[in-house]
């Protein structure tokens, strides 16, 4: 028979031999330390169990709780250092340890959460068996013989539901992650989405130094940031006093204005892990925010010899200042904890956010099926994190990017990834559907079609491959391959839908775009086709898109139908596109076409500014038939 008790100090050495029996020397040196052990035994803030068969009276597992997570107020508490003896898996010590826990100690919490690895499936289920629910992936965020990847679970205790402030206001990029951690929390969605708050300002110079005793009173007057107005929160605050937090390897950069203490940033370095946490941040003012955030790298580099290999740092969810400001330093969330923080009179929303030096490399596979869904909305920003660099590098020859502004850019390259083709690499095939747009920020690709026995075409920096799949997730008509080296910014279906959603002018600037871009493919491929077949082939051209495009009557239907729904820009767009059929019909030269094309976009853009403001979505579809209609040109263009 197997019971569960609290450990005693005559028990350390057993608990050491479960963890070497489970883990080698691989886990953490502090569970192979007995005078650390001992210590937990006696903690007031943690609490150590050990399973114990009777009949042997050997200790086949262990578990602990520490209390003291958060700040001492937000009574948050981790349940951790889950060994079973590998001889006594599967029957049901695990379960046992778990209920313990909980009875033991869920009358003084409010959030419980744990951290399971990857590579223990069974952790995971035992946690959510007890009621712990999905929040968060945590990418690299454990040192073993590897940096590993971690899955977040959070249970909530007593009222701290009831506590929790409503209506949570984050930026974009966070606002899936929190939607999906607060449904699986069974909390009815409430976030905000804030498109337009600002980062905090950058420019200003201070003095930096160390705390010393001599600042640590004058800091301790300041309140923006420790006593009001939090916008990070952590396990440490300032007025724990300068000997606790010598202890816990913590430390304040300063800022100094004028010989006077402007602001702080408190954070904690561990030289085993190289992962820094930052704390807190106390300020008089904005301007001092950003310059502290920045320059504590400096700082946390000579502590660990080198740069840190995580960085973590947990903010609120009510603060899309400090939201986007970590977001443009190079932060991610990757967690979304509701009701974690304790501020004055209610529990607040935090949001958990990391630095990586390079994306995780994660096995989905390795996955369960339920949890896939977090784990990419958390590592799709790693991936594409490194687009903003390629864009901003090359923006000023993009025609794809041309018109925007600097948070446009910024807002449009943070949903794309990246891609890399080296000369011969197929980027798409004929007929293969992946529902994706490539932006060519660099190099050529050649087009082909499976008929053709030569090239009908080349794509170069700054256009556009794959419209039609990305809008109407049709196949690929075409083979693309690259040329030379082509890197590509890669936009996806299901992300340019929830861009779109968010902002419409965004989505009205890509199908504008996409318009103007298949006009100019056109143009090109009709001159390559008029000069390998001569007049007569374009003329033939021309007879066959009067029935295959707006003159046919299906699409005359379609476009009534259209014009109906969306008023006279509509009407103007179907003129606009029988126009096109008419000069082309006529044999006209291709660049009278081409100027017919880009007046028509040009007016009808005159038209969706004018809507834009009564109906933001409905002028982000004005666009939609003309660049549909195009891209099905160009399908057509390609197979002759």
């Amino acid at each position: 028979m197997i019971t569960v008790r609290q450990a005693a100090a005559k028990d350390v050495g057993a608990i050491r031999d479960v963890f070497l029996a489970c883990y080698g020397t691989d886990y953490s040196p502090r569970v192979y330390d007995e005078n650390q052990l001992t210590r937990l035994v006696y903690s007031d803030d943690s609490l150590l169990l050990v399973a114990e068969d009777t009949e042997s009276g050997e200790i086949v597992g262990t578990a602990s709780v520490d209390l003291e997570m958060g700040a001492r107020s937000d009574l948050v508490a981790e349940f951790g250092r889950l060994a079973v003896h590998p001889s006594f898996r599967h029957r049901g010590v695990a379960n046992l340890l778990m209920s313990e826990r909980l009875l033991r100690v869920q009358d003084r919490i409010q959030v419980g959460f744990v951290e399971t690895r990857m590579t223990h499936p069974y952790a995971m289920q035992v946690a959510e068996l007890h009621g712990f629910a999905l929040i968060g992936f945590l990418p690299s965020r454990w040192r073993l013989k590897e940096r590993e990847n971690l899955v977040l679970l959070a249970r909530h205790f007593g009222n701290a539901q009831q506590l929790r402030k409503n209506h949570p206001r984050v930026i974009p990029e966070i606002y899936p992650l929190a939607h999906l951690a607060l449904e699986n929390c069974f909390i009815p969605p409430d976030v905000i989405v804030d498109e337009d708050a600002p980062a905090y300002p950058a420019g200003r110079t201070f003095e930096e130094q160390d705390l010393t005793t001599e600042g640590y009173a004058t800091l301790l007057r300041i309140e923006r940031g420790r006593v009001r107005h939090r916008e990070i929160f952590g396990p440490m605050r300032l007025h724990y006093g300068v000997f606790k937090l010598q202890a816990r390897r913590s430390s304040y950069l300063i800022a100094r204005e004028d010989g006077r203490i402007a602001g702080a940033v408190g954070f904690t370095v561990d030289p085993r892990d190289k992962a820094v946490r930052i704390f807190e941040l106390i300020s008089l003012h904005d301007e001092v925010i950003r310059f502290l955030l920045t320059n504590i790298e400096r700082v946390w580099t000579e502590k660990l010899g080198g740069p840190a290999e995580l960085v973590e740092i947990d903010v609120s969810a009510y603060a899309p200042g400090m939201q986007r400001t970590l977001l443009e330093l190079g932060f991610l969330p990757v967690a979304y904890i509701p009701a974690f923080a304790f501020d004055e009179v209610e529990r607040l929303d935090v949001v958990k956010m990391f630095r990586l030096p390079a994306p995780p490399e994660v096995n989905m596979e390795a996955l369960p099926p339920r949890y896939r869904t977090l784990a990419d909305i958390v590592l799709r920003r790693f991936r594409t994190r490194g687009v903003l660099p390629l864009v901003a590098a090359a923006v000023h020859r993009l025609p794809f990017f041309a018109g925007l502004i600097s948070e446009q850019v910024t807002r449009l390259a943070g949903v794309c990834g990246t891609a890399s083709f080296e000369p011969g690499e197929t980027i798409f095939r004929e007929g293969q559907t992946d529902h994706c747009l490539h932006v060519v920020v660099q190099g050529e690709v050649e087009i082909r079609v499976a008929r053709a026995s030569t090239s009908v075409g080349a794509v170069r920096d700054g256009e556009c491959l794959g419209e039609m799949s990305l809008l109407s997730g049709a196949p690929h008509s075409v083979t693309a391959t690259a040329r030379t080296h082509v890197e590509t910014a890669v936009l996806d279906h299901t992300d340019l839908v929830e861009l779109i959603r968010l902002r419409p002018d965004i989505g009205l600037h890509i199908y504008r775009t996409l318009a103007l871009g298949a006009g100019e493919k056109l143009k090109r491929m009709d001159v390559s086709l008029a000069s390998d077949h001569g007049p007569r082939m374009l003329r033939q051209r021309g007879r066959g898109f009067v029935t295959t495009g707006w003159n046919h009557p299906r699409r005359r239907g379609d476009a009534a139908r259209f014009a109906t729904r969306s008023g006279g820009a509509a009407a103007e767009q179907t003129e606009a596109a029988d126009r096109v059929t008419a000069e082309r019909t006529r044999g006209a030269s291709e660049a009278h076409v081409s100027g017919v094309c880009q007046n028509a976009a040009a007016k009808n853009d005159l038209r969706c500014e004018r809507e834009i403001s009564k109906t933001s979505n409905e002028a982000t579809r004005l666009y939609l038939p003309a660049v549909d209609q195009l891209c099905r040109h160009l399908a057509e263009d390609s197979e002759r």
